[in-house]
């Protein structure tokens, strides 16, 4: 029991959070939250983080460490601790992003940014913490990307259809968007319910322009704030 309890201590600590920024959000629609940053570099929100990134997988960034380097060879406690230590001294700063082009259904290529796992780290603890204040915003109606939803679920709308209450149903795809996303309307946004200033600058140290013309191997990838407003993980 206790190894059960000691296992699930930081999922049930995160989700008491959420839920506390959740309902804040929920009971004032025109609230801003001022102190947030000693929520996002907390131990308990970092170390669900990093489960989180682990758990994703993916390709190493630009330096080339990978996840099972940093579970066999840097150790996962202490990555985990050197990027909070980071936050917590200021010294935390983002790299670049690694491009890598990925094959359309049309012969063209999308090209998608690959931070490195520190980054991503960093950018996953930030998304624990302000989804739960943007979640209280949207509509029941919309489906992607968000916690436990999918695209899938909106075709429950034919249900609503049958029953006559839509006559019309419009599925609208915008070309291009996150090559061309306006970061500066979005952040905007974020400060329409963030007023903490040094979220805030970690968001915009994040922020790498999505039109911005490839360097090298080097590609702006999408950028938290996005993620936070847009992509809806």
């Amino acid at each position: 029991m206790n190894a059960v309890k000691s296992a699930n201590y930081t999922k049930v600590k995160v989700q008491e959070l959420q839920s506390t920024l959740y309902l804040a959000a929920k009971a004032n629609a025109k609230r801003r939250f001022h102190v947030l940053y000693d929520k996002v570099s907390r131990s308990d929100v970092m170390t669900e983080a990093w489960k989180r990134v682990k758990a994703n997988r993916g390709s190493a960034g630009i330096d080339g460490m990978t996840i099972q380097h940093i579970i066999l060879e840097y150790g996962e406690e202490q990555f985990v601790t050197d990027a909070q230590q980071q936050l917590l001294e200021g010294t935390y700063r983002p790299k670049p992003v690694r491009r890598k082009d990925i094959p359309k259904g049309d012969g063209k290529t999308h090209p998608l940014g690959i931070p490195v796992i520190r980054d991503r780290l960093v950018q996953m603890a930030a998304k624990m913490v302000l989804e739960a204040i943007f979640e209280a915003d949207f509509k029941d109606c919309s489906f992607g990307s968000r916690p436990k939803r999918s695209a899938k679920q909106a075709t429950r709308i034919r249900d609503t259809v049958n029953y006559g209450r839509v006559y019309r149903v419009v599925d609208v795809d915008i070309t291009g968007y996150f090559n061309n996303i306006p970061h500066d309307k979005l952040l905007r946004l974020l400060e329409q319910r963030v007023s903490d200033r040094s979220v805030l600058k970690l968001i915009r140290n994040e922020s790498v322009g999505m039109s911005s013309k490839p360097r090298g191997d080097r590609w702006p990838g999408m950028s938290l704030e996005e993620t936070c407003l847009l992509s809806r993980w």
